[in-house]
């Protein structure tokens, strides 16, 4: 793992995985009001400032459970790294803390989504902040790092069993835990000035596309870059061909449901397909045939594309379909994995017992993180504000909070 293919592959992914924010940051962008794209951006890179200074300094302490039932790693175990930076193996390691640090920046910045337009800077860095250090960087350490979801096939079933949840790349960790934690906030903050179907819209459709386009650039390095650390990357290519594949079927689900409910196939409808897609692969991109991933991404692109509705029958303002993409395509992609996982799925060799443990794991994950992100920010509405006032909102969120305009009208 520490030849210097691996080596490369691995700085090439983790810089893929940092470019995927800012391709979040451009996505949500495009996807809001001209005077509060500023303001949604800068969730994104405020994002990446904090949460990987917290990474460092101990969050990747706290992602390493030292049993199945601890809640997390110690946070103070190594602080600020400074032991493993000084022992043996450090370059693969530290490289590993860098890998790591990327997938904790974008879980946290994919929430902001459901605020959109109406969020408090400094109340969303505090969010951010606590929700990483009780939120992600535990989930992390119960998927990934020997915690109870990770050694849940053994508990229930013993060791011979074989059988262990699937989460590649995050289905539970990032998407299930964003979503879960953006419907918490779009209740705590509620709705928008004016919210109902059709009334906003995007104001810049390019911007929509570029940021898709990076998202699903960076997804290779999301979804295959972990491979840097097996011995001869043997998974790269059905990881890479499952992360294109499924993402293409989604797209084409997803404007399939425009056309037959609107009449019309959306650019944006294909970009929001396109991040359906490659949310649903991201836990099964190693353990489907190509096959069942183009049918996953489908079924991502359909049921996503439902979903996004289901914020006006129900009444919560979520802006970006934080919830409807990354909620539910997390969802899918981690059950669908009980069905078609390669040996141990139920309809392709295997029994219930796969479809066990990744219902309770996503279920898992979506109750913790949704309850820590509900209580975090009911506390800070309830104390500094987290909400903007209305007029505020009205005049917009990137000249009241950042003294800054995304485009200059006018020339000076």
């Amino acid at each position: 793992m520490d030849a210097p293919g691996n080596i490369s592959w691995g700085i090439t992914a983790t810089a893929l995985v940092l470019l995927m924010t800012p391709g979040v940051a451009f996505f949500y962008g495009g996807l809001v009001k001209a005077k509060s794209v500023v303001s949604m951006m800068m969730m994104s890179f405020g994002s990446i400032g904090l949460v990987a200074v917290l990474w460092i300094l101990f969050g990747f302490s706290m992602s390493a459970a030292e049993s199945p039932t601890a809640f997390a790693g110690n946070p103070f175990a190594d602080f600020g790294l400074g032991s493993l930076a000084a022992g043996e193996g450090s370059n693969v390691a530290l490289l590993g803390v860098a890998y790591g640090a990327t997938f904790a920046i974008i879980t946290v910045a994919l929430i902001s989504g459901a605020i959109a337009d109406r969020a408090k800077f400094g109340s969303w860095l505090i969010f951010a902040g606590v929700f990483a250090t009780v939120g992600y960087f535990p989930i992390a350490a119960w998927v990934w790092g020997g915690g109870w979801v990770m050694n849940l096939g053994t508990t229930l079933f013993g060791e011979d069993s074989g059988i262990a949840v699937i989460d590649y790349a995050g289905g539970t960790a990032v998407h299930i835990n964003a979503g879960a934690a953006a419907l918490a906030l779009a209740l705590v903050l509620g709705k928008r000035i004016g919210f109902q179907k059709g009334i906003l819209k995007p104001h810049n459709v390019p911007l929509t596309l570029l940021g898709a386009a990076l998202l699903w650039f960076g997804w290779f390095g999301f979804n295959a870059g972990a491979e840097w650390l097996a011995e001869d990357m043997g998974g790269v290519g059905l990881i890479g061909l499952n992360t294109l594949g499924a993402t293409a079927a989604s797209i084409l689900g997803w404007i399939l449901v425009e056309r037959i409910k609107d009449g019309k196939p959306t650019s944006v409808g294909a970009a929001s397909g396109a991040v359906a897609g490659l949310v649903a692969i991201t836990p099964a991109c190693a353990n489907l045939t190509p096959g069942w991933s183009l049918l996953l991404g489908a079924l991502a692109g359909v049921l996503c594309a439902l979903a996004v509705e289901l914020k006006f029958r129900l009444g919560f303002d979520d802006s970006l379909d934080v919830v409807g993409i990354h909620l539910v395509g997390g969802l899918l992609g981690t059950i669908y994995l009980g069905f078609f996982a390669t040996e141990t799925g139920l309809f392709v060799g295997g029994d219930a017992r796969q479809l066990a443990v990744q219902v309770i794991a996503a279920l898992g994950v979506l109750i913790y993180a949704f309850i820590i992100a509900f209580a975090i920010g009911w506390v800070i509405q309830k104390t500094i504000g987290f909400r903007i006032t209305n007029e505020d909102e009205i005049a917009g969120v990137d000249s009241v909070v950042h003294g800054e305009e995304g485009y200059a009208l006018v020339d000076a």
